[in-house]
């Protein structure tokens, strides 16, 4: 084996259905012509490639040459991709280039990007022509350990984050973690939160290595490299197990929204962009640690452990001064609510979650109150 293939892992996602690849190497990116053909995707391919500009300046030319010399007849659109832009109307000019550059069924298109230009380009992809494949390329942290894995696809409504969407497994996902040396640090620390709410959820090993590095999570220049490693590869491995076992969110993989129902609140209510998506997660899971402690269910210990450790990767801890009122209403509008009832996934020690859906109002206000102090 060369050094190159031994530097390659796959952990398959396995679906009955729709089972894929998650490949994960240095350089990755350069092969991604070669990756596609190897999903049996042919050469002619009609492949669109949806990407924002700081993506496209530093990654577009080499992806586009990767397509074109392993064949396929690759074309490039760069739109803006902030989370302010993660709407129908963006979703529309995707649409507006597949038909002008005459995409059939047969087609592709390749996301080029962190999550928002993933969720955007799969949502498009799974409505053009009632569904035409995908790649996943992620460059962010926060796309490589969750958002590009699992086929979840969508936009955001003036009522809520993500409430427009379906579910549209990609054909490959390809991590290349040399994309992350581009990564603006604040953008890297937002996607540690989703690494620690692994760690809470199911995998206290990975807890405690994250716990040991301390503060040399908060930058991508101070974190050891077998460690980026193990987190990329555990991640995708524990998001791999869950989404295999749940595909569209019917029980299990609800437990990956952990820290999501009240960061959803935050970032709806502070206004999108105001925290990265990541930043509200990490808010979420802090507020979410407060409600276990209001029912019982986990330690003081436990909580001062998770909040030491996304502190130490340089995340927000605080809940923001915002409104009771509108925090519960806000909570109703949640994809997860279930007969009137809002379902929290809440930590019932370091590696394990269970979802409650008998939590009350007045707990929840309880539990925010000494989030903010």
């Amino acid at each position: 084996m060369s050094a190159t293939a031994a530097a390659i892992r796959t952990i398959e996602v396995a679906l009955s259905a729709n089972p894929y690849p998650v490949v994960i190497g240095r350089g990755g990116l350069a092969s991604l012509g070669s990756q596609i053909l190897g999903q049996g995707i042919k050469a002619g391919t009609k492949v669109l490639v949806v990407t924002n500009p700081v993506v496209n300046a530093h990654y577009g030319a080499t992806a586009l040459d990767s397509l074109t010399a392993a064949g396929f007849n690759a074309s490039l659109l760069v739109i803006e991709a902030g989370e302010d832009q993660k709407n129908p109307t963006t979703v529309a000019q995707i649409h507006d280039a597949a038909f002008a550059r005459k995409l059939e069924r047969g087609s592709l298109i390749v996301a080029l990007g962190g999550g928002v230009v993933g969720d955007m380009a799969g949502f498009a992809a799974a409505t053009w022509l009632r569904g035409i494949a995908v790649v996943q390329v992620p460059t962010t942290l926060l796309a490589m350990v969750d958002a590009s894995i699992g086929g979840k696809t969508g936009v955001n409504h003036p009522g809520g984050k993500n409430l427009i969407g379906a579910f549209h497994q990609p054909r490959l996902v390809l991590i290349d973690p040399d994309t992350l040396a581009t990564l603006p640090p604040r953008e890297f620390r937002a996607g540690m939160a989703e690494v620690i709410k692994y760690g809470v959820i199911g995998d206290a090993a990975l807890f405690s290595e994250l716990e040991s590095a301390g503060d040399r999570l908060a930058a991508m220049d101070t974190l050891p490299g077998e460690l980026l490693q193990s987190i990329l590869e555990r991640s995708a491995a524990a998001k791999a197990k869950v989404v295999a076992a749940d595909e569209r969110e019917g029980g299990l993989r609800a437990i990956l929204n952990y820290g999501h129902t009240l960061g959803h609140v935050v970032e709806a209510l502070c206004g999108y962009g105001t925290y990265l998506h990541g930043e509200a997660v990490a808010i979420g899971m802090v507020a979410a640690g407060e409600l276990a402690l209001e029912l019982g269910l986990w330690s003081a210990e436990d909580q001062r452990r998770q909040r030491a450790v996304i502190a130490a990767a340089g995340l927000p801890l605080r809940w923001p001064a915002l409104d009771p009122a509108a925090v519960l209403e806000c909570l109703q509008g949640d994809k997860k609510v279930r007969d009137g009832h809002v379902r929290f996934v809440l930590p019932t020690g370091l590696g394990s979650v269970e979802i409650r859906s008998d939590v009350s109002s007045p707990q929840v206000l309880s539990a925010l109150q000494r989030s903010a102090d």
